[in-house]
């Protein structure tokens, strides 16, 4: 199993510090063996915990330029019509994805194209599934310029649990579909939002991979056999 770059120096920091108190424990309080097996057996389930939820696996990555792939792995929350108010002040297609503390949190292009806005914005750690979390908690906005012409627009949302959003592009940069943009660190929500014509592939409660599932279609000219 491949481990994230984003997880590398937290285990790394997190295996010396369970390490060290464990043989402090086994050294300082050896009268005390069966609390210190409880300390060894819980300091290896956090470890595994954290192990899990930095791992990066192999992805056979679907793309095709008028269709949206799944930008993270988790169970789709919302499909629904909204006003979008950041960038196109208009109604748009929103559906959005919960990650829950197993699913892999590496965020990943749902299209192809090239960044014509990016925006990071401080704000709070609401649970992602609040309503008010897509405007008030920590996040990132995306949009992308799609080879098919959409422009489609899309957030890296912090949760309770997440204290730092990564990313890896900026306005201007060529993306492709299925390569990561970022990762949520014990992260939770990403929102997407397309044209109010696009056909929506997926449904409420549908849990979805990463760079494999196909969550809507684009209305194009020259639609896909899809």
């Amino acid at each position: 199993m491949k481990i994230h770059k984003e997880g590398r120096r937290i285990l790394f920091f997190t295996l010396l510090a369970l390490l060290a108190a464990n043989l402090l424990l086994f050294r300082y309080n050896a009268e005390n063996d069966g609390f210190n097996k409880v300390f060894a057996g819980i300091s290896v389930i956090v470890f595994l915990t954290l192990l899990q939820f930095f791992r990066s696996p192999a992805r056979r990555l679907f793309t095709h330029e008028d269709l949206v792939i799944a930008p993270a792995d988790g169970k789709v929350v919302v499909i629904e019509n909204v006003h979008e108010p950041e960038y196109f002040d208009d109604q748009r297609k929103q559906i959005s994805i919960f990650m829950s503390p197993i699913n892999v949190h590496i965020t990943r292009n749902p299209i192809s194209g090239i960044v014509r806005y990016f925006k990071y914005h401080p704000g709070n750690y609401l649970v992602a599934w609040h309503p008010k979390s897509s405007t008030k908690n920590e996040r990132t906005t995306v949009v992308v310029e799609s080879e098919a012409g959409p422009f489609v627009l899309f957030r890296q949302i912090a949760g309770a649990m997440a204290r730092r959003i990564v990313w890896y592009v900026n306005e201007g940069d060529e993306v492709s579909q299925g390569e990561e943009f970022g990762f949520i660190k014990f992260g939770s929500r990403v929102d997407i939002f397309v044209p109010v014509d696009t056909e929506v592939k997926v449904q409420i409660g549908e849990k979805v991979k990463g760079g494999q599932t196909i969550i809507a279609q684009l209305k194009t000219d020259a639609p896909s056999l899809f």
